[in-house]
């Protein structure tokens, strides 16, 4: 599929006011029970790589061809993004009838000294709301000994509350995270796991709208028993075979909590490049598990 990425170019300089009209014309959808949505919101923090290839989401308009793809697949309920692919895919007509998360807080650069420091820099409650969203998704990593997860601890409790407030999803992704060598390393043990979960389950007044997003890991029979939370499964950036990952997540999906899938570029940017034949198969693990 060919992007007419002039026409996006054209419309954004003459007649920037089309994208908040697509916003308020769209037809919704609810959220479901169950739900296969499409991540991409990685390049806001600077990360482009996809199996092994550095500048695979360099290119935005091979980027949302192959979103509007994984999109108009059966099954695929909506899309996680930053306001500017949202804003690009709703330009191109892709998001009717899609529940649409907005992604928040991407100010921790990947790579960056200050990658823990996850500030706010896309989506906040309001624009979310404003915009006609369905929820809001943030990343809450967790290291005991740096200062800066407290500030992302604080905007994200503020974020559950407000977005609660207004009815909608607030997505919670927890991690407890740590430098080794200057690089920040995520703990994918069950425990570690389980910890992340029980803090993010904590923030806010409220958590009535709260939805988790958490990695696949191993004994997840026992990180489902630490929430009640709705869960979503990420897909992150997967190293092994494509038949490995998808048993992997056939096996967690049919746990009690688990509500689908949320993945970007394990579909994305499959070994064989196919995204239509990706998509299909994960879509259809959430529809029959």
């Amino acid at each position: 599929m060919n992007i007419d990425i002039d026409h996006l170019r054209t419309v954004r300089l003459e007649d920037p006011g089309a994208i908040g009209r697509a916003a308020t014309d769209r037809s919704r959808r609810a959220l479901g029970r169950r739900m296969m949505l499409v991540a991409a919101d990685h390049t806001a923090r600077g990360s482009l790589a996809a199996r092994g290839r550095p500048q695979a989401m360099a290119d935005r308009g091979d980027l949302l061809a192959r979103l509007v793809t994984a999109l108009s697949r059966p099954g695929v309920d909506g899309i996680l993004g930053t306001p500017d692919i949202v804003e690009d895919l709703l330009l191109l007509g892709a998001l009717e009838d899609k529940v649409v998360v907005g992604s928040m807080n991407r100010g921790g650069l990947a790579g960056s000294v200050f990658e823990l420091d996850d500030r706010f820099t896309a989506y906040d409650p309001r624009s979310i709301a404003d915009m006609d969203l369905d929820g809001g998704k943030m990343l809450v990593r967790i290291a005991l000994d740096d200062p800066a997860t407290a500030r992302t601890l604080e905007q994200s409790a503020s974020a559950v509350s407000q977005l609660a407030a207004s009815g909608l999803m607030a997505m919670v992704e927890p991690f407890i995270s740590r430098w080794e060598e200057g690089k920040l390393v995520n703990d994918l043990s069950p425990d570690a796991v389980i910890k992340s979960v029980v803090i993010a389950s904590g923030l806010g007044s409220t958590s009535r709208h709260t939805w988790l997003k958490l990695p696949v890991v191993d004994d997840m029979e026992r990180v489902m028993r630490s929430t009640t939370m709705p869960t979503l499964l990420l897909g992150g950036d997967p190293q092994g075979s494509d038949d490995d990952i998808f048993a992997s997540w056939e096996k967690a999906l049919g746990l009690p909590g688990v509500r689908g899938l949320v993945v970007g570029r394990a579909l994305l940017y499959p070994r064989n490049d196919d995204v239509a034949g990706a998509v299909d198969v994960a879509a259809g693990l959430v529809a029959r598990t």
